[in-house]
Formats: structure tokens, sequence, C-alpha cells
């Protein structure tokens, strides 16, 4: 089965070879997304709670232009670059769902593309 790639025109370009997400069945996986500016196609200054807002407008333009919103969202993989930065990332997260929460995981890497300090990637399914 050939890949059902989407590509956003509202979120930034990508910087690899890779799709904004890609459709397989009922479930739309979406790439890891930085806190991008896709105006500038540069990553925003601030904080950790700032660029985690900045990264789920870029997810939420993916999965809004694949046809679904963020209550469609099953799965989020949260990478920090400090887990010291965890509650403020925490507090933007629940900014962005409400309950039942997707199922997610958080963890430590040693570094993010273009010095971000943070990426989260999701999984969605269409209703």
């Amino acid at each position: 089965m050939p890949r059902q790639h989407v590509e956003s025109p509202r979120g930034p370009a990508a910087i690899g070879p890779y799709s904004h997400a890609v459709w397989a069945g009922d479930l739309l996986y979406l790439s890891g997304q930085t806190p991008i500016d896709p105006s500038i196609g540069k990553l925003i200054d601030g904080d950790v709670e700032a660029q985690t807002h900045r990264v789920f407008d870029n997810l939420q333009a993916v999965v809004e232009d694949s046809g679904l919103s963020m209550d469609d969202v099953i799965k989020c993989n949260v990478y920090l670059t400090d887990m010291g930065n965890f509650p403020s990332m925490n507090a933007a997260y629940q900014a962005r769902f409400t309950r039942p929460y997707p199922a997610r995981t958080t963890v430590a890497v040693a570094g993010l593309p273009l010095g971000a300090l943070v990426e989260i990637e999701l999984v969605a399914k269409r209703p």
C-alpha cells in the first residue's frame, strides 16, 4: 500500500526528507515538530512553555489540514532536552487537551534540531 502523505500549507517546511504526516488506515502519524515559526522558517525565541505552544500550533495545523481536530489525538510523544522543563511543558500541554487526555510518553534527549528545547509527535485517529 503506498503512503498517503499529508503536507500542511500552514505547517513549517520540513527540514529533512519526511512528510508532515502519513495516513495508515484510520490512523494519522504526525512527524515530530519543533518550535519553528512557519512564517519565517526559524526557531522561535522563548522558554519551553512558549516553545511547546508553538509546537502545538504547528501540529494542530497539520491535524486540521488532514481533516481532524486535536480531539482526535490518541498518543503524544514528547522529547525534552531538560527534564527540569517538564512542569512548564506540562502546563502548555494541559492547555491544549481536554479529558480524557491522550496517552503520552515524555523522555529526555541529548539534543534536538536547531537547538529546540522540545519536540512533539502525535498519532491521531479518524472518528
